[in-house]
């Protein structure tokens, strides 16, 4: 990452901690209530184009100021995973890269960016959200491209309903996708993970 600026730098640690907090709030919240988002919801904000961040193909985060930001994970998808060590993920799965660059290629081409909260977080702290890009719903654009597989089916509107049901939608009219579902491989890579571990082949959690 020599190439990366020194304020980039910062900021990309921003996101880890950002990241690296949120999965350690989770492991204590995961029991409790969802908690209210304390942002506006339900109305569409927009967001500078040039905040945006693409973590992979169903997470953002947006610049909030120097080493701050807002890690939104998108609503209506889980697309295939990619290579992230301190989430138990120690290799890309299949179509995770594709996934994350087909994101990068949206948000390149973006000159109006909206974010359209849910009124909960996610158990780990993070927004949940519709993304619109130039006035597109990001998760059907995915799911039409068959990079992510939807989960209104199991997690509900998330008080989202029209949002929910155009992802339905695309889902049934794009068909079965090429890869395993990503809830399977993260169940499979914790297990991976953890023998690597033993092994010495992946450094010990803190």
């Amino acid at each position: 990452m020599a190439s990366v600026s020194r304020r980039n730098q910062v900021w990309f640690r921003g996101i880890a901690l950002a990241f690296t907090l949120g999965l350690a709030a989770g492991s204590l919240q995961a029991a409790e209530q969802p908690r209210e988002q304390p942002l506006p919801h339900s109305v569409r904000v927009a967001v500078p184009v040039e905040a945006v961040r693409v973590d992979d193909g169903d997470t953002i985060a947006i610049a909030r100021g120097e080493g701050q930001a807002e890690v939104v994970r998108i609503l209506g998808i889980d697309s295939p995973e990619t290579r992230h060590d301190e989430h138990d993920i120690p290799f890309d799965q299949p179509f995770g890269p594709e996934a994350a660059a087909f994101a990068r290629g949206v948000f390149a081409m973006a000159d109006k960016v909206e974010l359209l909260r849910s009124p909960t977080l996610d158990p780990y702290g993070r927004t949940l959200g519709y993304i619109f890009v130039n006035g597109k719903n990001y998760s059907v654009l995915i799911l039409n491209a068959r990079l992510a597989v939807e989960t209104v089916s199991v997690f509900g509107d998330n008080g989202l309903p029209i949002e929910a049901a155009a992802c339905k939608a695309a889902a049934d009219a794009a068909g079965p996708v090429a890869f395993e579902s990503p809830y399977l491989y993260r169940k499979r890579m914790r297990e991976v993970s953890q023998r690597m571990r033993d092994a010495g082949l992946l450094p010990a959690k803190n």
